[in-house]
């Protein structure tokens, strides 16, 4: 079988190492069928620090092909990305494609190959902000609803995908484990609508995976000079922020509040916050707060589990604040990520600094949600899904 998993964007880089050492694992185990993976990175991101470091720590080969589509508005970087894949997928003519996330590089990818009528796997599906002016929230709809497997990452993803009108829900959204393939073929078959199926979150697969490296590798306390739990982290790169001066300038003041309350705030610097905050004059150098920048992925880690507390508006950073049992401040007014919130770990606080100032006083952490995102296996429950649909003739 061939795979071909399209990537452009740091998240996906980091989904898809999880499926690579799956694929890896079962080719090392399996006399029989192979599995080929042909990566293709869109260039989405082409900052060397966000993405040539990532593919190196991870320990996954370089891409086989890069388009280098770079930066520029959504539909032109979409359209560019589907004119390179195009000419890639009829070239390969791979068995099923893999996106990942909500990027314009997973629309790009899932609307390429359903055009050329391969069959297209979306990893993280059925995930909803319900904000529709995020453009993230256009390319999750979209890719969902040209998919044929849509692997989620939590119950709450299958109940709203099953909300717009899906079907096929495997196991009626309850999380699967290996043993469930004993009776699989009923989801499967050229007739049968597209197969929703709750894996468990693939991040969490890769955190279990790379804190431990995190921990043995990474010296960025010792660098920055940071104790453990004697800082606050944060990280602000969404449009919605970033893009809106108002927003931007409010949450600075709360994040430099809180660093002279005496706790020292650490930021990693997005290219788009930098340069958002150098056009509306803030002086970088000589604020109290720590601007640092980017950070490897082992780097973010360990930077994330000793923080004492975390505000951002990344979503897989709520999420790993929530596996670290670090208490998340969210710099936004929704989340997809519910169950953070449910459990108390997460609060939203949106971009206004008196919310956020209040959050950070009264946030009071809960229970962890039993395996809310999963048992740490999702990558090797997928790539079942994958061999199984290969075996059956879906796929």
């Amino acid at each position: 079988m061939k795979i071909v998993s399209i990537v452009g964007a740091r998240p996906q880089f980091i989904k898809a190492s999880t499926i690579s050492r799956a694929i890896a694992k079962h080719n090392q185990q399996t006399s029989g069928s192979q599995v080929t993976e042909i990566i293709v990175h869109t260039g989405q991101h082409y900052d060397d620090n966000m993405s040539r470091v990532f593919f190196q720590q991870l320990g996954i080969r370089e891409p086989d092909v890069n388009l280098g589509v770079g930066s520029g508005t959504h539909s032109w970087q979409t359209g560019k990305m589907l004119i390179g894949l195009e000419e890639i997928l009829m070239a390969q003519r791979p068995d099923l494609v893999v996106v990942n996330g909500d990027t314009n590089s997973t629309l790009a990818g899932a609307l390429a190959s359903v055009k050329l009528h391969i069959p297209v796997a979306h990893v993280e599906a059925g995930l909803r902000s319900f904000n529709r002016q995020m453009p993230e929230e256009h390319n999750r709809v979209l890719t969902d609803h040209i998919s044929d497997f849509l692997f989620c990452p939590t119950r709450a993803a299958v109940s709203n995908l099953r909300k717009e009108g899906f079907t096929n829900i495997v196991n009626d959204g309850k999380l699967i484990d290996q043993h469930f393939f004993e009776n699989l073929s009923s989801a499967f078959g050229s007739d049968r609508p597209p197969c929703v199926v709750n894996v468990g979150d693939v991040m969490y697969d890769s955190v279990i995976h790379n804190i431990r490296l995190a921990e043995e590798r990474s010296r960025i306390l010792k660098v920055l000079n940071l104790h453990p739990k004697g800082y606050a982290l944060a990280t602000v790169h969404r449009a919605e922020n970033t893009d809106n001066g108002r927003r931007l300038r409010s949450i600075v003041s709360a994040l430099e509040k809180i660093g002279k309350s005496g706790l020292p705030v650490v930021i990693p610097l997005h290219p788009r916050t930098r340069e958002c905050l150098t056009n509306s004059g803030f002086r970088i150098l000589n604020s109290a707060l720590n601007f640092i920048d980017p950070v490897s992925y082992l780097d973010m880690l360990l930077l994330e589990k000793q923080a004492r507390l975390i505000l951002t508006d990344s979503g897989g950073v709520q999420k790993e604040a929530y596996w670290f049992r670090v208490p998340c401040i969210t710099l936004r007014d929704e989340t997809e990520w519910v169950e953070t919130v449910e459990s108390g770990w997460n609060v939203l606080a949106g971009s206004d600094a008196a919310k956020i100032t209040t959050a950070v006083e009264t946030a009071r952490p809960g229970k962890e949600i039993k395996n809310a995102y999963g048992n740490g296996r999702a990558a090797e429950l997928i790539l079942r899904f994958f061999c199984r649909a290969s075996h059956l003739g879906a796929a």
